[in-house]
């Protein structure tokens, strides 16, 4: 494994699918066994690092030349899960969403427009003979997308202010089956749409909802907070139930409680704009 800093990246969190095994074809299944056997994986760190250092070089390197054949693993139940960190096609859906996040001189100093151009014809030409390619990670920075927290609940919600081992600090994640986390995606939709005509939290839950049935219906579904624990302390993310906030919310819809909804989701744009409103201090 290439040699990467120490120094911790935060921001970022994550939404991941882990597959069973099972749904990978051979070769692929073969080399995902021998790497879940391996002692040590990376951590969401080090593929960071690893995309941060790339960003150095005169020009810099947005999307990496090679695929990563890197993945995070995971056991439950005896069964071995992985999800593939496939950081070369994220990096390429990262780099078309950046003008609608970045002012044009502000992107331009970061990745002038000739090497953004040149991984934009790159990705044209892959998804040429990839049409059907999906990424297994969804990343999202300064936040924690609300429609993610519909796909889990409160019961699953795992807190350590300190964790052990790969010394990434602090850690909160929720892991459901995916046979959950599609439920709660037709019952949320169907409160949401009962309730409000349109809206983003129903368009994301739309999307996110198309993404998960992409994969193996024994998968498993977890939110990570990744980066985002190093910016909050202890006690904010000792506090923050964000799941079971939405849960209250969807649930109020469902039985006509407006008021009852409303609150809920003032207890969410509260926490989420402290969060974000970091974003703009650093």
């Amino acid at each position: 494994m290439p040699k990467v800093s120490s120094v911790t990246v935060p921001y970022a969190s994550y939404l991941r699918v882990y597959e069973p095994l099972a749904a990978f074809p051979e070769p692929e299944r073969g080399h995902w066994e021998r790497y879940a056997k391996r002692e040590r994986h990376p951590s969401y760190q080090d593929e960071l690092r690893r995309s941060l250092a790339d960003l150095l070089p005169t020009p810099p390197v947005p999307v990496p030349v090679h695929e990563s054949d890197d993945a995070f693993v995971i056991e439950i139940e005896g069964v071995l899960c992985v999800c593939p960190w496939r950081t070369r096609l994220r990096g390429w859906q990262a780099l078309d969403e950046l003008p609608g996040q970045l002012p044009a001189p502000v992107l331009d100093a970061v990745l002038p427009a000739v090497v953004r151009r040149q991984a934009s014809d790159d990705y044209e030409r892959w998804l040429e003979h990839n049409p059907d390619a999906r990424p297994w990670i969804r990343t999202s920075t300064w936040q924690v997308p609300l429609n993610w927290f519909v796909l889990v609940s409160d019961e699953e919600r795992e807190y350590e202010p300190e964790t052990a081992g790969d010394g990434s600090g602090p850690l909160l994640r929720y892991r459901t089956p995916m046979v959950q986390a599609r439920r709660r995606v037709a019952r949320g939709l169907k409160a949401l749409k009962d309730a409000i005509d349109e809206g983003p939290l129903i368009e994301g839950l739309v999307d996110v909802g198309r993404w998960l049935e992409e994969f193996h219906p024994r998968s498993y579904v977890e939110l990570d907070y990744g980066g985002l624990v190093h910016t909050l302390p202890p006690d904010l993310l000792d506090e923050d139930h964000s799941a079971a906030d939405v849960a209250e919310g969807i649930e109020a819809l469902r039985s006509g409680d407006g008021a009852g909804a409303g609150e809920a989701y003032a207890r969410l744009v509260a926490r989420w704009r402290a969060v974000r409103d970091r974003q703009n201090a650093n």
